[in-house]
């Protein structure tokens, strides 16, 4: 294998220039660290397969990512930067219904479900690891919060409805089944969890507490300034 090229001895991701070559040898062992992971598992991933797999000297490796663990984080922010979106489907029950169903679809082929699923495999061996899948998702259910705030606009969501809380819920049983419980996860039981969730928006669950205590606050003034109801056989004070 050859030795790093001065391109390969260009700042860390963080600091890459866009394009070049320096972003090819990002993606190439981002690839190959997938690859490991999926075939191999955190545990045995080293910096000498994702060398041989990637063609990126592993003193390179060494020297921009520190070792597994930050190709690992890397892997998972390179990731975060793609251009994905929430659907907009016009309604918010079709809308928690296409995520619930993309992730149904993201873990339907046992193949393409290998890396993602060693991901959070390797969260739970190395806090690194950890905080880029937390960082990896806080940035997916940013980019969801959008599906609540038009619902919300439309009037099919109350107002002060917690956005993050909603696309949290529409994910959390399916991981369940997923990671947990290691049961399947089909459009049935995306669609069931999503219905679930709408449900719960409609009757006010995910209402900011804030919101709540201003909205009763309103109600318990508008009683105070109200006048005595009087009944025949309530005499007048």
């Amino acid at each position: 294998m050859n030795e790093p090229s001065e391109d390969e001895k260009s700042p860390a991701p963080g600091s890459r220039r866009p394009g070049g070559r320096t972003a090819r040898t990002r993606a190439a062992v981002r690839d190959a660290v997938l690859t490991g992971l999926a075939e191999h598992g955190y545990p045995a991933l080293t910096v000498e397969y994702v060398a041989e797999r990637s063609g990126v000297h592993k003193t390179t490796l060494y020297r921009r990512w520190g070792g597994v663990e930050g190709m690992v984080a890397d892997a998972l922010a390179l990731a975060g930067e793609d251009a994905w979106t929430a659907p907009d489907t016009g309604s918010l029950a079709g809308d928690l219904r296409a995520l619930a169903r993309e992730v149904a679809d993201a873990f339907a082929d046992p193949a393409e479900a290998a890396a993602p699923t060693a991901f959070v495999g390797a969260a739970f061996q190395s806090e690194r690891a950890a905080e880029s899948l937390r960082d990896f998702y806080t940035e997916r259910f940013r980019r969801c919060e959008p599906v609540v705030d038009r619902a919300v606009a439309r009037g099919e969501a109350p107002a002060g409805t917690d956005a993050g809380a909603v696309v949290r819920a529409v994910s959390a049983p399916l991981f369940l089944r997923l990671f947990v419980t290691r049961e399947p996860v089909d459009a049935r039981v995306a669609d069931g969890a999503a219905r679930t969730v709408l449900a719960a928006v409609e009757a006010g669950a995910f209402v900011r507490e804030a919101s709540v205590v201003v909205r009763e606050a309103g109600v318990f003034a508008h009683e105070a300034d109200a006048p005595t109801r009087q009944t025949p056989d309530t005499p007048a004070t």
